[in-house]
């Protein structure tokens, strides 16, 4: 594949099968309570106060160390493609019937999509479908850039010019 090529690729369905997988095998190591949490969140009737969304807070960090962990291994080129699928991910609900539930500024916005994204495929599906399942201020910030930090050279490390900059690999 040329250069040209590479850098306008679209995910693939495999891309973003692989990525739900390793997105459910990062929280499946943390144990049943976080599941629990996530399918509460994914089910619930929003006008209905009877599930915190914010007890899922202190289990993102486990979380991110997970799929950190689970990403160690893979290329580049996987991340690449893996970042591609959370970058799509964050366009599909980048729209303003989102926006009026989460509020924030345009980054608290872009915060909360990789929240929605961090917590599933079952929960960023119940989201697309009815914006009202999404959460007031929610965040995860660091999953909007989680597979390019786990890419070599950058394994650990802010990227030069910060977690903004350009996602090719």
């Amino acid at each position: 594949m040329t250069d040209t090529a590479d850098a306008i690729r679209v995910p693939t369905v495999e891309d973003e099968a692989r990525f739900w997988a390793l997105v459910e095998a990062a929280w499946e190591r943390l144990g049943p309570e976080p599941a629990a949490l996530r399918r509460a969140l994914a089910t619930r009737d929003p006008e209905a106060d009877d599930v915190d969304p914010y007890a899922i807070h202190d289990w993102l960090d486990p979380f991110l160390a997970s799929l950190r962990a689970l990403c160690a291994d893979l290329s580049g080129r996987e991340l690449t493609d893996l970042d591609r699928v959370v970058e799509r991910k964050l366009h599909d609900i980048d729209r303003e019937d989102v926006h009026e539930v989460t509020d924030g500024s345009d980054d608290g916005f872009l915060y909360c999509r990789g929240w929605i994204v961090a917590l599933g495929r079952e929960f960023y599906e119940a989201v697309r479908a009815d914006p009202a399942m999404a959460v007031l201020d929610a965040d995860c910030e660091e999953m909007y850039y989680q597979m390019r930090a786990s890419a070599p050279p950058f394994r650990g490390k802010a990227r030069a010019g910060g977690p903004s900059g350009p996602s090719v690999l």
